[in-house]
């Protein structure tokens, strides 16, 4: 049986094919649009049994939906300024609702990404439990086209038989070629090799000094394993994927400097005016929920040592993983 992942050439997406091989599985869908870039690349030395359009996926499945025991729906439009309601709504929304639809009458596994983006400025909090789902508010049109999916998931009583992951600020190797929608680990090793400081930010909220925004910073090899794990249980619902810590932009600017070896230089530059209002200044979070879920295999690496792992053994040697 096969297990399909859309948007797999991507960043989480390559690493979960990463750790499906690991776990020796290879019977494995990859469907992206890979256009002219070279996001081709973070497949390289994966296995796989083949790759599709995307816009091909649902004709591949009128044909050979009965070999596919797991669909992994990676896929979306992930650029959080994006300002094209309409194509988020195709790409985020009722592309996923279409295939969730297919994977229901199919009696298919499916797990989908959903994300943390759906708090908003987090003053209703950031629970995943079911029920506070239509309190949330969220300051962008990404966050509120992975909102309406999980609203809708929800609405047709299939929260009992899907799984939605909320992943909160995710780093670590393959998403170079996400340009602005990387996470920031990509720049501020290269400006700390080569100018010797980090660009941060400055605050426009006075609840928080420049550089003390907070994010739940996570490890995409956590990520991909814990996905892989939910996968392959009999879990449903909806589940944050984070630390469940909430870490500093000057923690992280740290952490870089140390798996460097070089001291610490802070420079705070004015944020874009396109991400004035729709910033969040504050996530971390809840776990217990995914805790007891998992019990010991949820272990989040430390984010020091993810760090200098990302840094060390990916951005400097230019390894994929």
């Amino acid at each position: 049986m096969y297990t399909v992942v859309t948007g797999g050439a991507g960043f989480i997406g390559s690493n979960v094919i990463k750790e499906l091989n690991d776990r020796g599985i290879d019977k494995i869908i990859v469907v992206d649009n890979l256009g002219s870039s070279d996001k081709w690349k973070n497949l390289v030395g994966k296995r796989f049994s083949d790759l599709i359009h995307k816009s091909d996926l649902f004709q591949w499945l009128v044909d050979g939906v009965e070999h596919v025991s797991h669909i992994i729906h990676l896929g979306a439009c992930s650029n959080t300024v994006e300002t094209d309601a309409q194509y988020l709504l195709e790409n985020n929304y009722r592309y996923s609702r279409k295939l969730a639809t297919i994977a229901h009458s199919r009696n298919i596994r499916f797990l989908y990404a959903s994300s943390a983006a759906t708090y908003g400025n987090g003053q209703y909090g950031f629970s995943d439990d079911h029920e506070l789902l239509g309190t949330f508010k969220p300051l962008n049109m990404y966050g509120y086209s992975k909102h309406l999916f999980d609203l809708w998931v929800q609405k047709e009583g299939l929260l009992d038989r899907f799984i939605g992951l909320k992943y909160f600020n995710v780093f670590g190797p393959n998403e170079w070629h996400k340009g602005r929608m990387a996470s920031a680990l990509i720049k501020m090793t290269s400006q700390a090799v080569e100018k010797g400081k980090i660009t941060l930010f400055s605050s426009h909220n006075d609840a928080y000094a420049d550089g003390e925004q907070k994010r739940d910073f996570v490890y995409v090899k956590d990520v991909a394993r814990i996905t892989c794990d939910l996968l392959f249980s009999d879990i449903t619902g909806i589940y944050n994927v984070g630390r469940g810590e909430a870490s500093s932009w000057n923690r992280l600017a740290q952490a870089v400097f140390q798996a460097l070896s070089l001291p610490k230089c802070i420079e705070y530059v004015p944020m874009p005016e396109d991400l004035q209002g729709k910033y969040q200044y504050f996530t971390q979070a809840e776990v217990k929920k995914i805790q007891g879920a998992l019990g010991q295999k949820f272990s989040p690496t430390s984010l020091e040592e993810a760090v200098d792992d990302y840094v060390n053994s990916h951005l400097l040697a230019e390894r994929v993983w």
